[in-house]
């Protein structure tokens, strides 16, 4: 089940950097993909969440020199932005119909086809997870492995799906005002990052205020009401039989349906992580306790960080390479509970010793 891939056509190449962007129009919009890498090696697909684009998404996992390593000497990263998000976007035309969860799933085989590229590595945030899990439920034959960050499946319970009504509205109205900043912010960063009264908000949470000033309001609510408007997944989860790594904040507000998402899940290919005193947006509040689970996950497709693989590898990944005992959480090395942070960097140290 794959659509031609005749819609596609490359539109503009950029050089941003260290990367290639290419706007790729698909038959369902134009669509940025940024690409980091040897187009050789096997491909990493990212899908950021609502509002987000690659640098503000990813850019603090990609800083972090021992997951940089692990993920640009493996992969060729391909960061797909939602349409309208990615870096000096304008605003898309009224007109233009919104798309649905579908239409986006459906952009990323358009994507992988341009790029003639087979069966993919994919790793996506919240909105992003939803978009590249229901991507892995279309095209099973396309994914080799998932890593999903405070991953959605179910669709919108009555109290979220009245809100982001309200965030929507404010979103048309209004543009990227402070309500919807903080709403976002909070969907994003732990409290302990975001700050209060008598704590300023961290760096990276200024930071992230900052990019979202440079959204297109009409870009951020076509997408939210895709995400608003997403049917429920969970029936297909069982089927899928790639590896699948779920990381979750215990203070993201989509914790417990992360956790439902993962007691969905085959326990003979998933895992999940959860990250002490973090949110929603692993990736960027706290990068260094993805590093050892990932390196466990990898290890299952025969991909090791640099000091461990002399050479580069340039041949696809195959499921075949992964070994039966390394297919469990408990051989992969993680816990069906909370990990926290702090134990994963004594860890990470002991083994670099």
């Amino acid at each position: 089940m794959e659509d031609s891939n005749d819609a596609v056509s490359l539109d503009m190449e950029t050089i941003y950097l260290g990367g290639k962007e290419h706007h790729i129009r698909t038959g369902r919009g134009t669509v940025s993909v940024i690409v980091y890498g040897d187009q050789e090696k096997p491909a990493l697909i990212t899908y950021p969440d609502l509002a987000l684009n690659h640098m503000s998404c990813f850019q603090g996992l990609f800083f972090c020199p021992e997951a940089a390593s692990l993920l640009l000497h493996n992969f060729c990263i391909y960061h797909i932005s939602p349409p309208g998000h990615e870096l000096g976007a304008a605003s898309i035309c009224p007109d233009e119909p919104v798309p649905s969860v579908d239409d986006l799933a459906d952009q990323v085989i358009e994507v992988l086809n341009y790029f003639g590229l087979g069966a993919v590595m994919c790793m996506g945030v919240t909105a992003g997870a939803y978009i590249l899990t229901l991507f892995a439920l279309k095209y099973r034959e396309r994914v080799l492995g998932l890593i999903l960050v405070s991953p959605l499946c179910k669709a919108p319970s009555w109290s979220e799906w009245l809100y982001n009504k309200v965030v929507s509205n404010f979103l048309y109205f209004y543009g990227m005002c402070g309500f919807v900043k903080e709403y976002l912010l909070q969907r994003y960063f732990s409290q302990e990052v975001r700050g209060d009264a008598d704590v300023q908000e961290s760096d990276i949470v200024q930071a992230c205020r900052k990019l979202l000033d440079e959204r297109q309001s009409i870009n951020v609510l076509r997408f939210l009401q895709a995400i608003n408007g997403r049917p429920d997944i969970t029936e297909g989860l069982r089927r899928l039989k790639c590896r699948t790594l779920v990381f979750v904040g215990d203070d993201s507000p989509f914790h417990s349906e992360a956790l439902y998402m993962t007691s969905k899940l085959d326990r003979r290919y998933s895992a999940l992580v959860e990250v002490q005193s973090c949110g929603s947006m692993v990736t960027e509040e706290q990068p260094h306790a993805m590093l050892i689970p990932m390196e466990y996950f990898f290890m299952g497709y025969g991909l090791y960080r640099p000091y461990l693989l002399s050479e580069s590898p340039r041949s696809p990944l195959s499921p075949s390479c992964i070994s039966p005992e390394l297919l469990s959480p408990e051989s992969m090395g993680l816990k069906l509970k909370p990990i926290k942070t702090r134990v994963s960097l004594q860890t990470e140290k002991g083994r670099e010793r």
